[in-house]
């Protein structure tokens, strides 16, 4: 193999200034290729094939005249001795104007069917995390208009959030529904990194973007799950640089959207696995918490701008213990966990209050009522879950008068918690709904004081602000009134009418008889 002849197309003339070198072995997505003139630094990009199309990456410098490299593209065609040309530089993404309302892959090559680039410029994608002294010490909220998340689990502008969970329990349909609330309420940009994901869902959410008139503040970037794995182990730094562009050059907001991490992490260990490295725990790789830092630390908050972050982790069989999930918690500063249990229960989103925290819910970033009302919600809920076994083993007569009630306020406020989607419309039916953080805590406080007691829960289930409950339970009352059927409410923990109850049934009623006449 030492001896292997270059067996491709002969240099030209012009290319007598360019490094080339010969594939030594191939196996599987990994390369090894011979420089006698010069050895390409880590992080070169190298091409080959009679088109240049097939693509690989640097990682190693074996000895003086070796490198062992990653494939970017499907090796499909490679031969021992073929050319292989030194393009001198590090895998480059486009920035500028012009990559705004774009969909790119790996290679910044637009895959949306929309013509040619223009207005734009290449960069590499191997760029240093801003140092200390440029970072923003300020600590600001960043309002998604999402009920739970913003009064459970607020968001650091400039931070990173994880949306935790398994498979199929809505971390891309809060994504998404994230872009859309993004548009109307920050005047910046949302850049869509999908690291392994579906051909699908890709088309469906740059469809669904179009249509909802949001894809000219965005950028979209994909590295599919059927690509190798050194392009999904390289999409996210694709993403990223686009991001520092907008922060940087343009001195504008980011908010950065990732799906999935977890599939950065695998992608990684793939990479590990295929150029001979030990395994570490569970099969990850050994290098996992430097390469994730090597991501994550690049996404911050500095005088010129924010890139917020929002990722979507799975969680292998729903494990949060996994050496994948635990190194990406450490880069956090709000963890959103999903659970399959609320989900089957129709909670959406799924988002479980207990198990999710953020280090923003202080008294001095969010305000002491914030603060207190936040703590009160999570201690009705928390004495819930733990009345929740009793409950189900003796009923709720059981309970003493004041845990039933706890059980009501806290039944409430999961209703109240949950929000129709404007993604998920065409699906539910309910239109979506924004609400803003003043409307979410007067909600919940209001809960608290039981001021919606007896209501039926149901008025509560799927509405925007508070006042949207009184009109639910109106309605449901009147098409009862005209079915014929009982009014009292069911779901209370009693059955005496108060008076606020009382008077809705009246005019209720007076609504009725004015319809008849």
């Amino acid at each position: 193999m030492e001896t292997a002849t270059m067996n491709s197309v002969v240099p030209t003339a012009k290319d007598k200034s360019t490094n080339f070198g010969a594939v030594v072995a191939i196996r599987g997505s990994v390369v090894d290729v011979r420089f006698d003139k010069a050895l390409p630094p880590i992080h070169s990009k190298l091409t080959m094939g009679d088109n240049q199309q097939i693509v690989i990456e640097v990682l190693e410098q074996r000895d003086d005249k070796h490198v062992r490299c990653i494939a970017l593209t499907p090796t499909q065609g490679l031969t021992r001795g073929m050319l292989v040309k030194d393009t001198g530089g590090p895998l480059l993404a486009p920035v500028g104007k012009g990559i705004m309302a774009r969909m790119f892959d790996v290679f910044g090559n637009a895959i949306d069917r929309e013509g040619d680039l223009h207005d734009v410029e290449w960069r590499s994608v191997h760029n240093a995390p801003p140092s200390l002294t440029q970072r923003s010490t300020q600590a600001e909220i960043f309002e998604t208009g999402i009920k739970v998340i913003d009064v459970l689990v607020p968001l650091e502008r400039g931070g990173k959030a994880g949306l935790f969970g398994g498979a199929g329990v809505g971390k891309t349909v809060l994504l998404t529904e994230m872009i859309h609330n993004m548009v109307g309420k920050h005047k910046g940009v949302s850049i869509f990194c999908g690291i392994g994901e579906r051909c699908r869902e890709g088309e469906e959410l740059y469809r669904e973007m179009k249509q909802a008139g949001v894809l000219p503040n965005m950028v979209m970037v994909f590295g599919q799950m059927n690509e190798p794995p050194g392009s999904r182990f390289r999409v996210g730094q694709v993403a990223l640089t686009m991001a520092e562009y907008f922060r940087d050059d343009e001195h504008r907001d980011v908010l950065l959207l990732v799906d999935n991490i977890f599939r950065f992490i695998q992608a990684g260990s793939e990479v590990s696995g295929l150029m001979g490295q030990m395994p570490s725990r569970l099969g990850y790789q050994p290098t996992m918490g430097t390469e994730l830092a090597g991501l994550e630390e690049r996404i911050a908050n500095t005088e010129n701008g924010a890139i917020t972050s929002i990722q979507a982790v799975y969680v292998p069989a729903d494990d949060f213990t996994d050496p994948a999930a635990v190194h990406t918690f450490s880069h956090l500063s709000a963890s959103i966990v999903l659970s399959r249990q609320r989900a089957s229960e129709g909670l959406f989103p799924a988002i479980d209050p207990l198990q999710s925290n953020s280090k923003m819910a202080t008294p001095g970033i969010v305000g002491e009522r914030h603060y207190q009302l936040a703590q009160q919600v999570r201690s009705t809920l928390a004495q819930y879950s733990e009345l929740k076994d009793i409950i189900a083993m003796l009923g709720l007569e059981q309970l003493s008068p004041e845990d039933r009630n706890v059980v009501g306020r806290a039944r409430r406020l999961e209703r109240f918690l949950t929000q129709p989607f404007f993604t998920t419309e065409q699906f539910t039916g309910h239109k979506g709904k924004l609400v803003s953080l003043a409307d979410a805590l007067d909600g919940c406080e209001r809960i608290l004081k039981d001021e919606f007691k007896d209501f039926p829960e149901s008025a509560l289930y799927m509405i925007g602000a508070i006042d949207e409950a009184k009109q639910k339970a109106a309605s449901s009352l009147k098409t009862k009134k005209q079915n014929g059927q009982k009014t009292t409410d069911s779901t209370s923990s009693d059955s005496i009418e108060t008076p606020a109850l009382e008077t809705l049934k009246s005019e209720v009623t007076d609504d009725t008889n004015n319809d008849a006449s």
